[in-house]
This record gives structure tokens, sequence and C-alpha cells, in this order.
């Protein structure tokens, strides 16, 4: 990168990112959104709010006029990002022609690709809330005949994970089971068979494995698994030293990552 510190001027305001749901206060970090999240440069932050903050809090009209020029004639995401990398010295020569080209692959990719690396993204980023209604867009426009078992079946494993962060263990399973049935994959499988105990008794649980006519051995070796990943976690925690005093700090932590996950 050509720059670690900020040299451009802060903002009084900050710019809203309500993709990620983040301020930034400078140039800088706003080359660090974009060069970092090429996934999500759509018209979330290509629009005329980002432009009138550019000229209005960084002082930088002539930024802005540029900016704006490029959302009147629509040529593409590299020609609105690109001015913004210049005017703050953000990129290496190098780093510049890597970023057009991931822009250039990105670009060429139907919307549902796209949407989905976004979405994906979300996921990675425990925004699950968003990610869900991101899957969901994809799946209520399906077009079987451009795309193939692979990626819908893809789409439902990552929206039962997105379920599963949101603790609504019920619609996970839902989602692998559907993925599982487009696309016979045992992870996949192991997935929806970890998460059936998450809110199933025991004996409505021994029963739906009854249905699925599934493996002895396969599911003992799941429950082996999970098993032993409970234990490595029990350990992980025993070192721990529980503060009171932090108590109240821990549990405003919990709510807060609770509540950003949740978010649409």
């Amino acid at each position: 990168m050509g720059y670690d510190l900020c040299l451009q001027a802060q903002a009084k305001r900050p710019y809203f990112i309500e993709n990620i749901r983040t301020e930034i206060y400078s140039l800088e970090e706003l080359c660090f959104y974009l060069y970092h999240n090429v996934c999500l440069i759509d018209e979330t932050i290509m629009n005329e709010k980002l432009c009138d903050w550019i000229r209005d809090e960084l002082g930088l009209p002539r930024l802005y006029r540029q900016l704006y020029e490029q959302l009147e004639k629509e040529d593409g995401a590299a020609f609105f990002v690109m001015p913004i990398f210049r005017e703050a010295g953000y990129l290496t020569p190098q780093e510049s022609r890597e970023f057009q080209e991931k822009l250039a692959k990105l670009e060429i990719q139907s919307d549902d690709t796209k949407q989905k690396l976004r979405a994906d993204y979300l996921v990675k980023e425990k925004m699950y809330a968003r990610a869900v209604l991101e899957y969901r867009q994809i799946l209520k426009r399906k077009n079987p005949g451009k795309l193939g078992n692979q990626f819908y079946a893809a789409i439902w494993n990552n929206l039962g994970a997105a379920y599963a962060g949101l603790f609504q263990f019920q619609e996970a399973a839902s989602c692998f089971l559907t993925s599982y049935k487009l696309l016979k994959t045992k992870e996949t499988f192991r997935k929806y068979i970890s998460v059936l105990p998450l809110y199933l008794g025991e004996e409505e649980y021994q029963k739906k494995l009854d249905e699925l006519r599934a493996d002895t051995y396969l599911v003992q070796k799941i429950q082996e698994q999970n098993a032993k990943l409970c234990r490595e976690a029990e350990e992980a925690t025993k070192p721990f030293a529980w503060n009171p005093d932090q108590e109240e700090e821990f549990l405003d932590e919990l709510k807060e990552q609770y509540c950003r996950s949740a978010k649409i």
C-alpha cells in the first residue's frame, strides 16, 4: 500500500457504509474499504451521497466532479474507484494493476454470482441477517438454466450457516438438508446432522435419523467429531479466569456482536 498513515483531511461528520455498518472519516479509510472489499463495490458505495461527502466533508471538489461525472456515464466500477485511489496516493502501480484486474474479473460475473460473493463476505464478517437477505434474493429469482445445482447447493449451505449464526437452528437445518439434496456431500450432511440436536429432543433426533435412513457408522463418526469439538472448546476456556468486574463489559460486547449480526 502507498500509505499507512492518514495524510488527507479528516471529516467532522463520518460517512456511513451501509454494507458493513461502519463509519469512515477519511479518504484513506475509504480506500482501505474499497481495496479489501472488491465484491462490495456497488451502488451502495458508488452514489451521489458519497460524492457529496467527499466534496463537503473532505474538501475535495475536483474529485467530487470526477466521481459525479462517472456516475452519469456509468462506465463501470473501475472508472469510479480508481480516481479515489489516485487522489490518496494509496496504491503502488503494481497494486493498481492487480486491483483493476480483480474488478474486471468481477464485473463479467453474473449478477447472482456477484451477489453471492457479497453475501459470503457478510457471513465471514458475521453480519448474518444481511447475508440471509442477500441469499434469499438470489433464490427468489432462481434460474436453473443459468446456474447449476452446485451453485444453488452452495447458496443453501451458506444460508444455513447464516441462520446458525443467528441461532435459528431449525431454519439452518432445513437449508443444509436442501443443499444436501441438490449436491450430496458428506460435509453438508455432517452440518445437517450436527445442527439437529440443537433444536430437537433426543427422541425426535433419533426419529429423524431413522427417517433419513442415515448410515449408522457415518452418524457415529459425526457425533464423535462433534463431541471432540465440544471437549476442545471446554479445554480452551479452562485457563480463562473470570473477573466479576468484567462481567458487564463482556455482556455488552456479546450484545453488540449479536446486534451487529442481526441487523438488516
